[in-house]
């Protein structure tokens, strides 16, 4: 028998924890459900959108991080992707370029789904997506 699972929440591992709020919270519209302490500085954040659960960590403890974010680092962020179902995939697009995020226009793939992609600042990539009609 297998223990009752409710729910799934991805962590990132941050560099900046403001500018990752800025880009989760105020860009896309997730909302701040509990924190580590200390406002937009906290070292863990949960957010919420709807139904999607997201949890945000600091890299490095406080006094910690280095000037920039290591290079090698970052570029395998490019192999971790969040995939939102989103029914108007349009809307979406049209929503962050609103917002001033540079986006490509949505594709469509070989397989009928209808994807928008960006990255955050953290170099994780984000594909919003729903089936595109035949």
């Amino acid at each position: 028998m297998y223990p009752r699972v409710e729910g799934m929440v991805a962590l990132l591992q941050v560099f900046d924890m403001p500018a990752s709020l800025v880009f989760y919270r105020d860009l896309l519209g997730f909302e701040h459900v509990q924190d580590s302490g200390g406002g937009d500085r906290c070292g863990w954040v949960w957010l919420r959108r709807g139904p999607v659960d997201l949890m945000l960590n600091t890299a490095y403890e406080a006094g910690d991080r280095p000037p920039a974010p290591d290079a090698a680092r970052v570029a395998a962020h490019r192999d971790t992707g969040l995939f939102f179902a989103c029914p108007d995939v349009d809307a979406a697009h049209a929503a962050f370029r609103a917002k001033g995020l540079a986006v490509e226009p949505p594709t469509i793939t070989g397989y009928g789904m209808k994807q928008l992609y960006l990255s955050d600042p953290d170099g994780y990539v984000l594909c919003f997506q729903w089936p595109s009609p035949a």
